[in-house]
């Protein structure tokens, strides 16, 4: 669902305010061939992150994380490789400008096959770009800190656990 009043979290918001929930989430590092990371200015925090969200109800992890990348992005993944979890509460709980909390418990997937064409402005994006890794814009600390993650995945093989 693309409009946030009625998707789940929004009917949840509607119940409980800006009370902080405990939230899974999705998020995607999409590398293309050159190494070049995709990447989305936020239109809440006005910094640039990783596509990525939180689940419909009975949506899969992998499917949100398909349609939150191809409704930021206009990207469509595919072989999705989970390479981290994302959930300390000293970087995973996020107050969003209008208040709201959240502490997610974020799923980490890396994709290197897609299809598509970058999207124009939406509610979520302001802009969307590929970045080389040695030329990043100003991420969200919690953004950068799962690109360590993924940069230690690829080194080593080993599951992150941030």
């Amino acid at each position: 669902m693309s409009d946030f009043a009625s998707s789940y979290l929004g009917r949840l918001r509607s119940l409980v305010g800006s009370r902080l929930l405990l939230v899974p989430g999705m998020r995607v590092v999409v590398e293309d061939p050159r190494g070049a990371i995709l990447l989305q200015l936020r239109t809440d925090f006005r910094l640039w992150g990783l596509p990525g969200g939180v689940p419909d109800e009975g949506e899969s992890a992998e499917a949100a994380a398909i349609r939150e990348t191809e409704e930021e992005t206009g990207i469509r993944i595919r072989e999705l490789e989970p390479f981290g979890f994302a959930s300390d509460p000293e970087h995973e709980v996020w107050t969003y400008p209008n208040g709201d909390r959240c502490h997610y418990f974020t799923l980490l997937y890396a994709a290197r096959s897609f299809s598509g064409d970058l999207a124009g402005p939406n509610s979520e994006s302001a802009q969307v770009a590929w970045f080389l890794p040695d030329r990043m814009p100003e991420l969200l600390p919690v953004m950068r800190r799962t690109l360590d993650a993924y940069r230690r995945f690829r080194e080593t093989g080993a599951f992150q656990s941030i």
